[in-house]
């Protein structure tokens, strides 16, 4: 007596049925990776970055993970709510598009090769760091100058007249 095997149910993907805490952006596919770390940048239930480990013992971002609270669905397409979801949508490539429930597939930023680097971005925030330094030494050299003539000044016409 042969029975009709019934097809396995497999386990749904985080954020597959939309009742979570988070919107998943997924970067790039998991089996690009071989082991997971989470890391909460900013409040508890903020943004979580999913960093994967390589078989060959690099790390990248696998997926973003940004809570419900910090940002919205629009016709499919994820809409930030806060300043840091704001920033976090700008590091990637691509807008978020939905994929199911609650996860959505977006592209990774570009990937500079060391040869173009430094960039002309990369140059002009040099630049603007170079000077914000030479700003703040300037600043300490004025500050530090008025008071050390004052003590010297002082500390000559004691030692004169011992």
């Amino acid at each position: 007596m042969a029975t009709a095997i019934e097809p396995a149910h497999r386990r749904a993907k985080p954020g597959a049925k939309g009742g979570g805490r988070f919107f998943h952006i997924e970067v790039r596919p998991a089996k690009e990776f071989v082991t997971f770390r989470v890391q909460v940048l900013g409040e508890a239930d903020g943004i979580e970055r999913v960093a994967g480990r390589r078989a060959d013992g690099t790390w990248d971002t696998a997926k973003w993970l940004i809570a419900k609270t910090d940002a919205h669905v629009e016709n499919g397409r994820l809409v930030p709510d806060s300043e840091g979801a704001r920033k976090m949508f700008r590091s990637l490539r691509s807008v978020p598009v939905q994929v199911s429930g609650d996860r959505f597939r977006a592209k990774p930023r570009r990937n500079i090769p060391e040869s173009a680097k430094p960039t002309p971005a990369m140059r002009r925030a040099q630049l603007a760091n170079i000077k914000k330094a030479q700003a703040a030494v300037r600043k300490r050299r004025t500050a530090r100058t008025g008071t050390k003539r004052r003590a010297a000044g002082a500390g000559t016409k004691r030692r004169g007249r011992a």
